[in-house]
């Protein structure tokens, strides 16, 4: 019986954007990836541009991003998650990923203090780490969610998490990260994570979310066709 790995070598050497195969970063193996297929115009891409703040179009235009080859997207996504989570180890900060996106979870603890929007000074480096990952993969549109547990008021609570979302948006852009790129949304107390009746949940559901999202040359082609 053909082991494993062959098997995966063999169907990678078919075709890249077809299997979703890519080299891993970690051990320089033939492995599935979870990105690859991200290629143009595909299913996964369409999902995942309609889920971006204030629609695709408009921003993949505006932001002048050239995109990637549909195959080298997940490549390079695998790449910088593994970076990112080099980058930020130790600092609290969760880098995850849905396959489609890059999801890099802030948590309140570490970089607000209760109730205050203003960034802890302790946590500057590691934003700084994050800003130049963002300006080293270029090719990707940014959405920075803000999010409240459900102490206080429904309004002080949206309030609060739009001056979060934009306070660590800014700070990014002042790190270089090209502003057009961005773009901001706070959520108030309406998205928990976790059970806001303790405090343990409370805390995992005070976050500052950076959702970044990989485009296509194809991305590129089909958002300017629409203008």
């Amino acid at each position: 019986m053909k082991s494993p790995k062959f098997a995966i070598a063999a169907a990678c050497g078919l075709s890249l954007v077809t299997v979703g195969c890519v080299t891993d970063p970690n051990t320089g193996e033939k492995t599935w990836s979870r990105t690859a297929g991200l290629g143009a115009g595909g299913a996964l891409a369409g999902y995942l541009l309609g889920g971006l703040i204030g629609g695709k179009t408009a921003r993949i235009v505006g932001a002048g991003i050239g995109g990637v080859a549909g195959g080298v997207v997940g490549y390079k996504m695998d790449q910088q998650i593994k970076e990112l989570k080099e980058q930020t180890a130790g600092s609290g900060v969760d880098v995850t990923s849905d396959g489609e996106s890059i999801l890099v979870n802030l948590p309140d603890g570490v970089t607000f203090d209760v109730g205050s929007s203003t960034l802890k000074p302790s946590f500057r480096n590691t934003l700084d780490n994050v800003a130049q990952s963002m300006i080293e993969y270029p090719n990707s549109l940014i959405d920075v969610y803000g999010h409240t547990d459900s102490t206080g008021s429904d309004s002080f609570n949206q309030a609060l998490s739009e001056r979060r979302a934009k306070a660590v948006a800014d700070y990014l852009i002042a790190r270089g990260v090209d502003s057009r790129r961005i773009m901001t949304q706070g959520f108030g107390e309406t998205q928990p994570v976790a059970d806001n009746g303790t405090e343990a949940g409370r805390q995992r559901n005070r976050r500052v979310e950076i959702k970044i999202i990989p485009i296509t040359e194809d991305d590129v082609s089909e958002a300017q066709s629409q203008q």
